[in-house]
């Protein structure tokens, strides 16, 4: 498998400070509206597309579509919020398989793709490597953000996700790590946040 589940497996999701990480999101979503970004939020979110056609990968050496429950929340996740599912592939954690299902989501219309797994430090986890050979813009953001939500939840581990995001012909690549708390956490918090509007800077 991608070892990037590693503690990301048994730590996301667990431990007593759950609840209140939601809370504080909730305290912060409610706080947020009177503040002054949420206009211009709003302005730069008007603009941007609502639905986005959307390519999920899975790069696991030990998942399969039935065992694939990080594959299944993301697909779900993005359906649910209005989102086309353009595709879903479930490939070896190797570069080759790895850049054959980018072409094949190229060649289905994607804008977006979504990788989870591989994003460890295992000699198996390679899905980080072999995106930022291709990357055009970097995005370091994400991998940063990712990893401070992540902190919230698990503690140290976080730091041995290799999460990142970048552009690629057209389309933005977002890779993740393997587990399903944190595919939710960055779908939930900073992908569909963000969908519309990255996609749309990209067509400007």
């Amino acid at each position: 498998m991608a070892h990037d589940g590693h503690d990301h497996e048994h730590g996301h999701g667990q431990g007593g400070h759950q609840h209140e990480h939601h809370h504080h999101y909730a305290h912060a979503a409610r706080g947020h509206a009177h503040h002054g970004h949420s206009h211009a939020e709003k302005e730069h979110k008007a603009h941007a597309p609502a639905h986005v056609s959307v390519f999920v990968v899975t790069c696991s050496d030990s998942r399969d579509e039935a065992r694939d429950e990080s594959g299944r929340a993301l697909c779900g996740g993005l359906e649910s919020a209005g989102h086309t599912l353009c595709g879903y592939k479930v490939v070896k954690d190797e570069p080759e398989a790895i850049r054959a299902a980018l072409a094949e989501a190229t060649a289905a219309g994607a804008r977006a793709v979504l990788f989870n797994g591989g994003t460890g430090i295992g000699r198996r986890d390679t899905t980080v490597e072999t995106l930022r050979g291709l990357f055009e813009k970097e995005l370091p953001g994400f991998g940063e953000l990712f990893r401070m939500l992540s902190y919230e939840q698990i503690g140290s581990a976080a730091m041995m996700s290799r999460a990142t995001a970048g552009t690629y012909q057209g389309m933005i690549l977002f890779a993740m790590p393997g587990s399903p708390q944190a595919v939710r956490l960055a779908l939930e918090k900073l992908i569909l946040p963000e969908l519309g509007h990255a996609v749309r800077e990209l067509t400007r």
